[in-house]
């Protein structure tokens, strides 16, 4: 995996000071190879039936280790609210959404993106100047347009409030006084051309934030209940902030 031993050291003693809090004894797996297989599943998609055989456990060991350390992880990705402590200290920060595929049937029609063409979750993402990821939301169906899922989140009541600056795409147009998007149109001249070139390259660097999630592979191919995509993102962040 393309992952540093610091990660994994950083999710074993997670791991170790959860069975210490719940008292738990024997396990299959020590916390290190726990850590180990779940990292494998976050970053490679390897499957439970694979991983199973690769760490000579069941399926169900798989399945058990995996919801218990995502959920372990979930919980300490940061809130929004918590996410504002460190957006406060930025210049500027850049909101985007993207829609991660999911393993959906066409009866599913919440999920489908109409302009992706595919079944979906909505996330939006909050980086830094540098790129650097902030803050992910909960999941939102993929048929939720940007706007509508930055609103429902609270993002654009929040920068607002805190004055912070904030430069997003087309998509969220009529967001508020903090979130800045470039001109409408095609043929564009003169100031709104200039304003627009150098708006991409500001909100361009957001791009790394998106980037950085779909590094792991998961993301890439969501097969789960659609119940549990939030906490797989959440747990994602909180790895990526962490380490």
């Amino acid at each position: 995996m393309d992952l540093s031993s610091r990660t994994l050291q950083h999710l074993s003693g997670l791991l170790a000071g959860h069975r210490r809090r719940i008292g738990s004894r024997w396990r299959r797996l020590t916390c290190g190879r726990q850590a180990l297989l779940v990292l494998a599943h976050l970053r490679c998609r390897d499957t439970y039936a694979r991983l199973a055989a690769g760490f000579r456990v069941g399926i169900t060991t798989v399945h058990r280790y995996i919801r218990e350390t995502v959920d372990l992880l979930a919980a300490l990705a940061p809130t929004l609210e918590q996410a504002m402590t460190t957006v406060r200290k930025k210049a500027y920060v850049v909101l985007d959404g993207t829609v991660l595929p999911i393993d959906r049937i066409a009866a599913d029609q919440p999920y489908y993106s109409g302009k992706k063409k595919h079944h979906g979750i909505n996330v939006q993402v909050l980086a830094d100047p540098a790129g650097r990821l902030l803050w992910a939301s909960d999941a939102l169906p993929a048929a939720v347009h940007n706007l509508t899922a930055a609103r429902t989140h609270g993002i654009p009541a929040a920068l607002t409030a805190d004055d912070v600056k904030c430069w997003a795409d087309k998509a969220y147009q009529g967001a508020g006084p903090a979130v800045r998007v470039p001109f409408r149109g095609k043929n564009l001249r003169g100031r709104h051309r200039r304003h627009n070139r150098d708006h991409t390259k500001i909100r361009s660097l957001g791009g790394r934030a998106m980037a950085i999630l779909k590094c792991w592979r998961l993301l890439r191919k969501l097969r789960c209940s659609t119940t549990r995509i939030t906490a797989v993102v959440r747990a994602v962040v909180a790895l990526e902030l962490a380490t």
